[in-house]
């Protein structure tokens, strides 16, 4: 398989690395400084384009990729609320292709399938309090991440006490905290921290008088989410439309 890369930090050069293990060959690598590439024919050639880069960056990616009719596989996050619809329209009218999620980890997708299970068992046990917290380096520049708002909103759909997931408080890396972590009743809190290196630590908890429950994810390095993203880009070119890792994993 023939594949583009868009972002070339950290997370690009390890789907780099994991991608030419698996036998498939790198064509175009596309940075903050080389955005003319999107215009070359080494870049049309590719199968799938893999793209990680800022929130910000990430919707003009898509559209520069689908104007040469290439498939992307996106763990981008922050661009939903403005360009959601747009995409959605693109993959479903267009005949575009975007294979999102705001993470692939092999480990996060069964982590939420056990959210959404326990989640689902819980709505029957008013007496238990949800609550959440995402933990990431201190680089990471959305709070809470799209990790933690995608499980939200996996709990919110099954608990019917909770009605909508709100933004709780803001560990930063000198020590301050912002936010609050007082809501409301139907409201599903988000707590997030940043720290040191720390890939990704997300935890879902249940309290009550007696007792809590908690599950907890916690990566160890980014190795899990570039092979999950190089799965997805395997998966990708064999189909099309506005594809998820519930499309790719069964359970």
């Amino acid at each position: 398989m023939r594949i583009a890369l868009i972002g070339y930090g950290k997370m690009g050069k390890m789907i780099e690395q994991i991608a030419l293990s698996r036998g498939h060959q790198i064509v175009s690598i596309i940075d903050i400084d080389n955005q003319e590439e999107f215009e070359s024919e080494a870049f049309a050639s590719a199968d799938v384009a893999i793209e990680f880069t800022a929130p910000q960056a990430a919707y003009g990616n898509y559209l520069k990729a689908f104007a040469k009719n290439v498939k992307v596989v996106s763990g981008s996050t922050g661009w939903m609320d403005e360009h959601g619809d747009d995409v959605r329209r693109m993959c479903t009218e267009g005949g575009q292709t975007l294979f999102w999620a705001s993470n692939f980890s092999i480990g996060v997708a069964i982590f939420s399938a056990v959210n959404r299970y326990l989640a689902h068992i819980m709505d029957g046990f008013p007496q238990y309090e949800v609550e959440m917290e995402e933990v990431h380096h201190i680089h990471k520049l959305d709070a809470p991440s799209g990790t933690a708002i995608t499980l939200a909103e996996e709990v919110v759909d099954a608990l019917g006490r909770k009605t909508k997931w709100v933004k709780g408080t803001l560990a930063a890396p000198d020590g301050t905290v912002t936010g609050t972590g007082s809501h409301a009743a139907d409201e599903l809190v988000v707590n997030s921290v940043r720290r040191g290196e720390v890939p990704g630590i997300h935890s879902i908890s249940y309290d009550s008088e007696a007792d809590r429950i908690t599950i907890t994810h916690d990566a160890h390095s980014r190795k899990g989410f570039a092979l999950g993203a190089v799965l997805a880009a395997e998966y990708t070119a064999n189909h099309s439309g506005l594809l998820t890792t519930s499309d790719l994993f069964k359970f």
